[in-house]
């Protein structure tokens, strides 16, 4: 077997364990408190954001998250629905498309971008891998347009309007 692990899994169980993240995930954009995060993955995993890095280690990966997902836009994506998924147990992988969407701006818009995700499924219902592949121009485009659209209607907090600021410029 040429994987990160010589342990198979099913692909019941890794459907299964990632199941579980992604509802606790949803729990963590509910509450907002994202420094749970890390801990779904191992002591030694790796995370691959190909705009902002590679993080080593639940800390690194904690430290991350935690930033990202409390300050726009991050933290005005509520949710995260999987548009389809496929598990390749030879490797210990699932894979899938997952959606990003924002909240209404304020005139009705729906902005949502997707990314492919790759999770690598160590047991113990926990991920020594995930990587996220994207299109970073896409995403800003979608949260600029979105931070646009809410400046315009008074729906803009000072996080917003700092960010549209620093990389939008003017409305």
């Amino acid at each position: 077997m040429t994987g990160s692990s010589a342990v198979a899994f099913t692909a019941a169980e890794i459907t299964e364990a990632y199941a579980a993240f992604h509802d606790r995930v949803a729990g963590f954009a509910a509450t907002g408190d994202w420094s749970g995060y890390a801990d779904l993955f191992t002591p030694d995993a790796v995370y691959v954001e190909h705009a902002m890095g590679t993080f080593a280690g639940r800390e690194e990966i904690r430290a991350w998250v935690t930033r990202t997902m409390t300050s726009y836009p991050g933290r005005l994506m509520p949710s995260f629905p999987i548009g389809w998924q496929v598990v390749d147990a030879e490797q210990n992988r699932l894979v899938c498309e997952v959606g990003n969407p924002m909240p209404d701006p304020g005139d009705g818009t729906e902005l949502c971008e997707p990314n492919i995700t790759i999770m690598t499924y160590a047991g113990d219902g926990l991920f020594s891998r995930e990587e996220d592949v994207y299109n970073p121009l896409r995403f800003h485009a979608m949260a600029l347009r979105w931070a646009r659209i809410a400046a315009a209607h008074g729906n803009a907090d000072d996080d917003v309007l700092a960010w549209l600021e620093k990389f939008g410029g003017a409305r």
